[in-house]
């Protein structure tokens, strides 16, 4: 498996970004919806990343700069094809390795309270990641649920 900063030209990235904001639709009403688009992903404070084997996307995981000691988890996404294959455990661990190389003390997160979206948070669980309260510019909101690491 490699990981790839990536610029979010390729094809197979931006379709894997639509099912994901898709996804993010499906589960949760407009007001809910906090995924960044393509344009929000380009922004200068967000690193996107891209999981390649063998030609094929694996899956896609941004980091975006709250301030000089917290990053915030974005746009995590395992294609269909590849799930449960470690793709997304691959990605968030390099996120944190990547936050820790640039000096952040904490890593949050927001993701969803459907069942959908249960398999994210046992990963982000594993991983060490706990419960908290909203961060930046959240509020409290039934559809969120927010999870915080002390690096």
């Amino acid at each position: 498996m490699e990981i790839r900063v990536d610029d979010l030209t390729g094809e197979q990235v931006q379709a894997l970004i639509a099912v994901h904001l898709q996804g993010m639709s499906a589960d949760s009403p407009p007001e809910s919806v906090h995924a960044l688009n393509l344009d929000g992903l380009r922004r200068p404070d967000v690193t996107f990343w891209s999981l390649w084997e063998d030609g094929e996307l694996l899956g896609i995981g941004a980091l975006k700069e709250l301030n000089g000691e917290h990053g915030e988890i974005k746009s995590m996404r395992t294609s269909a094809a590849h799930l449960r294959k470690g793709a997304a455990r691959r990605i968030l661990e390099h996120i944190l390795e990547v936050a820790k190389e640039r000096g952040y003390q904490r890593l949050s997160l927001e993701t969803g309270t459907p069942e959908s979206f249960w398999p994210a948070r046992k990963l982000y669980e594993k991983l060490g990641f706990e419960y908290t309260g909203p961060f930046a510019d959240y509020v409290e909101d039934p559809y969120s649920v927010f999870m915080t690491k002390e690096l």
